[in-house]
């Protein structure tokens, strides 16, 4: 598995991160099973994935105590990243969404922070976060100040609590806010080579200033694997019927393009996932691909992308061939 330095801190995370949105349930995600969840978590680490991303507000909690089941035997082997800012217990914050009965605020304002910090150590088991992340910025009618936010996680910081702090969903303009009150170690954007934009400016910025990033999103959704057909449909609740990429008439492209791409796969005996995760980690400013698996032969499948080198005439050929798709809307 390659590895690659986490901003400052000096941890060596690997490429391929395991994401654990999906093994928190929900209306998003459907039914899933615990026990499936947790081989499929174990499976990643054994398969030589050492970062796990969750957030409490996965499955409102769930998605981080089956990780601490899952870890509990290897939690010094872990970098276990989780977040703050998406707060569902009382009416503090500025309303954001509303799922399973339950309307989620996005608050960063230390009383809320420091709540959902030992929530999250209790649910996952452990004394301390290698990495908190605020996973959605604060905006009105309750913007707290980053700099005030930020005190606050450099105090969790001094206490032990964390290790490191990164930001999610952020401009480079608000990253500017939180270097100027302390030091931010990672940035989390959503990014595929479907939903590049990132490449603009954000990436770039995360370059200059040594931010390390862990993409979101990186198969879109599994339509980058190959397996989802034309013959298949989604709940009206389900995330993907939210993409663009997911509409019939885009949905043929990806995967004539994907279609395309056989002979990459016959010539590194590898999944079109694989191909995919490769590409992006390849990608300049691109630290880790988080992927999600909620059963064990997938986790395998994606951290097997970690050991996969393309050649740079490869890269650039899936790149000229995914910018011909042109955007989906």
């Amino acid at each position: 598995m390659k590895h690659k330095t986490l901003g400052t801190t000096g941890l060596q995370v690997s490429v391929v991160g395991l994401g654990t949105w999906a093994i928190g349930g929900g209306a998003w995600w459907g039914a899933t099973d615990d026990q499936v969840s947790i081989r499929a978590i174990r499976a990643a680490l054994d398969s030589g994935i050492n970062l796990i991303d969750t957030a409490p507000v996965y499955g409102f909690g769930r998605s981080e105590e089956v990780v601490g089941k899952a870890i509990k035997a290897n939690r010094d082997k872990v970098i276990l990243a989780t977040k703050c800012g998406l707060w569902w217990e009382d009416n503090r914050g500025a309303p954001f969404f509303e799922i399973d009965g339950r309307m989620v605020r996005r608050s960063l304002r230390p009383a809320t922070i420091i709540q959902e910090v030992e929530n999250s150590l209790r649910r996952l088991g452990t004394d301390r976060i290698d990495l908190l992340q605020t996973h959605w910025q604060a905006v009105e009618p309750e913007p707290t100040p980053i700099a005030e936010t930020m005190a606050c996680l450099l105090e969790l910081k001094a206490q032990g609590k964390i290790r490191a702090i990164g930001v999610s969903n952020v401009t480079c303009a608000q990253m500017d806010e939180y270097r100027s009150a302390g030091v931010i170690d990672s940035c989390q954007p959503r990014y595929s080579m479907l939903d590049r934009a990132i490449e603009h400016a954000l990436l770039p910025y995360c370059v200059k200033h040594g931010i390390a990033t862990l993409v979101y999103s990186p198969l879109e959704q599994g339509l980058l694997s190959g397996t989802i057909g034309m013959d298949r449909h989604f709940s009206e609740q389900e995330h993907r019927n939210s993409i663009p990429w997911f509409k019939p008439e885009h949905r043929r492209k990806v995967l004539d393009l994907l279609a395309g791409w056989r002979d990459l796969t016959e010539k590194h005996h590898c999944t079109l996932s694989q191909l995919v995760i490769a590409w992006t980690v390849a990608q300049p400013g691109v630290t880790v691909a988080l992927c999600g698996a909620r059963k064990a032969e997938h986790a395998v499948e994606n951290a097997r992308a970690g050991f996969l080198t393309l050649e740079a005439a490869e890269l650039a050929r899936m790149r000229k061939e995914v910018e011909a798709l042109g955007t989906a809307k």
